[in-house]
Order: structure tokens, then C-alpha cells, then sequence
């Protein structure tokens, strides 16, 4: 299993906005041991709703006879700055005020994420990171860390993600944030603030993240006579349910705007001059279906960074398509290294010619 670890950072970080934090921590877990080269390494961002317990949500990928085995590879996951499985978040006691952040907690963007994330990388003395791997949200932190730092990562892994987060996007997540609002326990400062809109917002998510499909065959009803009580809107009052247990209101609003800030062009010359210097050798992976991260985000990126490979996984998941299609996923992956060391072989023996 996974083994869990606490990074803290004390002194002031500064965030892109100018405010700023008096330090933080970040739970991370790592799996797998470092080899001797220190060469091994991957680094998994995760999604919105995420924790650092990769072998949870993604958890055909890594484990003993898995693509990554960890007698091969030592694997890192931290939990987000802003999050709620055991990093500094709102929930978190202020040093200042030795009270909770609550509303208080300044807004992020993934720029600050992986900032953070970069601190412990350098306390943990990782020069190179052999792959950096994120889907979603974590796709979006994991590219804006390749630009942040090219001379670090050696293979970018960018699943069922983008460049620039779509106006689609965002309102996909504005919409879910005017639900909490909604509520009126939202304007507290509470650990269960927004709670009841937060389940609204889930439900609204879930839309964005399966398929028609997905509904069609999971939730159609078995006879011809109900007319209530549906077994699609039992879902998504359980998935709303679901979430709010083990998630708080104040880190979705924080994530999702961090995911709407997304863009990786920002301050950079637009997105194709920030694409032409990511050095990373880059695989990116869409889903056929998806709704929130369509396919063509992924092709543009294809597009833009040169050597770059694609793979299309075809499911009727929607967005959620990553995280369910663990053979394609995996296929995905060993293409993209195999292909990547034939490439190499062909550029020695060229060499030598």
C-alpha cells in the first residue's frame, strides 16, 4: 500500500494574485521505492475531487503485475493546496488567527498548485521526474508544471484535459457554484457550509461528466409503467449525497475556479508560443464521448507540441471515460514508451551512421 506523508512549507507563499499564504503543508503518499539513479519516478496529479490515494481512482494502473509496478517505479501523489484530504485548505487553522480559513482562504490557480507542488518536489531532491501523469483538473495542473519547469520532466502523460479551460467549461462550473450559493448556509462560516448546494452542484457535474449513453444504459428503467421515482434521479440525488460526506463546499468553489483560470497562455505569448517550449516528450489521451474536455482540446495540444502523440479512448462515459477505461488507458501508456524507445533507437543508430 501507499505510503502517506506530511510536506511543510513554513515560510510566506506568494500566490499569482498577490496574496498570500504564512506556509502551508501538503499530503502526499508515495509507492514504489527510488532507484539508485533516482530515475524511476512518476508523479500523478489528481482530479478535481481527488486525494493524494492514487491507487483509489486509478487503481489498475499501479499496483504488482500493473503498468506501474512498484518494484519498477516509485510513484508521488500529493493532495492539491486547497484540498481537503489532509493539505492546507479552508477548513485548515489560519497560524494568523488560529481560527479556521473558511472564506477567508485566498482563490488559486493551478500555477500556485503546482508552485506548491514544485517545493516539495525540490525538498524530496528530485532533479528529473521520469513521467508526470495527470487527467482532468490534475491534466491541467500536471501541463502547467511541464512549462514551469521543462528541464524536469521527461514525459508528460495528459488525459481527458486541455490549454485553456472552455467558456463551456466554465459554465458548466459557475452553474454548479450558483447552487451553493443557494444555499443559505453558505454565507457562514462553518465546516458544513454550502453543504446542501453542494450536493446540487454535484449532480449538476455529473451530467458533465457521463454521456447520455452512459445514463441510457446505466439508469433506463426496467418496465414501461413508472411514471416517478426514477432511477436516474435517484442517482443523482446519491451521487450529491455521495460527495458532500466525504468533500466540503469551500474547496469545490476554490477548485473548479482554479480549474475555469486555466489557461496555459497566460502571460506567455499566447498558447502556441507557451506549447513550443514544453520539452517533455507528451502523450495526450482524449475520450471519445467526453462533454467537458472534448476531444478537440486534445487534438489542438496534439497539434501544438512538437513529437507529441495522441490516442483516442472510445467509451460511453463521457468525461469519466478515464477513469473507467483502465485497458485502453494502460494500452495508451505502453504504446506511448515503446514508441518512444523505438524513436530513440532510431535516432542512435542514425547517429552512428
Amino acid at each position: 500500500m501507499p505510503s502517506h506523508h506530511v510536506f511543510e512549507y513554513q515560510n510566506t507563499f506568494t500566490l499569482e494574485s498577490g496574496a498570500t499564504l504564512p506556509g502551508f503543508q501538503l499530503a502526499y503518499t508515495t509507492f514504489g521505492t527510488l532507484n539508485a539513479q533516482r530515475s524511476n519516478v512518476v508523479w500523478v496529479c489528481h482530479a478535481l475531487t481527488g486525494s493524494a490515494d492514487f491507487t483509489d481512482w486509478w487503481c489498475d494502473l499501479f499496483g504488482e503485475g500493473k503498468l506501474y509496478d512498484p518494484r519498477e517505479w516509485f510513484v508521488i501523489c500529493a493532495n492539491t493546496l486547497g484540498g481537503c484530504y489532509g493539505s492546507t485548505g479552508p477548513l485548515s487553522i489560519n497560524p494568523e488567527t488560529q481560527q479556521p480559513y473558511y472564506h477567508s482562504f485566498p482563490q488559486l490557480t493551478n500555477r500556485d498548485v503546482v508552485a506548491a507542488f514544485d517545493l516539495l518536489r525540490r525538498h524530496l531532491e528530485l532533479e528529473r521526474v521520469h513521467t508526470l501523469i495527470g487527467g482532468s483538473l490534475g491534466g491541467q495542473q500536471a501541463l502547467e508544471w511541464a512549462l514551469l519547469q521543462p528541464d524536469v520532466f521527461e514525459r508528460l502523460i495528459h488525459v481527458a484535459s486541455n490549454a485553456r479551460h472552455s467558456p463551456w467549461g466554465i459554465a458548466f462550473n459557475e452553474t454548479q457554484r450558483m447552487a451553493i450559493r443557494q444555499d443559505p448556509s453558505w454565507a457562514t462560516d462553518t465546516e458544513t457550509a454550502g453543504s446542501e448546494g453542494l450536493k446540487t452542484a454535484r449532480a449538476i457535474a455529473m451530467l458533465s461528466y457521463r454521456h447520455y449513453n452512459t445514463y441510457a444504459v446505466t439508469q433506463q428503467e426496467p418496465g414501461n409503467s413508472i411514471t416517478d421515482n426514477f432511477r436516474a434521479s435517484s442517482y443523482q440525488v446519491h451521487q450529491g449525497e455521495k460527495l458532500a460526506k466525504r468533500f466540503n463546499a469551500y474547496t469545490y468553489w476554490l477548485l473548479s475556479k482554479a480549474m475555469d483560470s486555466h489557461h496555459a497562455g497566460r502571460d506567455r505569448g499566447g498558447l502556441e508560443k507557451a506549447l513550443a517550449h514544453l520539452k517533455a516528450r507528451s502523450l495526450f489521451v482524449g475520450v471519445n464521448s467526453d462533454l467537458l474536455f472534448p476531444v478537440e482540446e486534445q487534438r489542438f495540444l496534439h497539434e501544438h507540441v512538437a513529437h507529441s502523440f495522441f490516442y483516442l479512448i472510445q467509451s460511453d462515459y463521457g468525461h469519466d471515460g478515464f477513469l473507467v477505461e483502465f485497458p485502453q488507458l494502460t494500452e495508451a501508456i505502453t504504446n506511448f514508451y515503446e514508441e518512444e524507445e523505438r524513436l530513440e533507437e532510431l535516432s542512435y543508430e542514425q547517429e552512428e551512421l
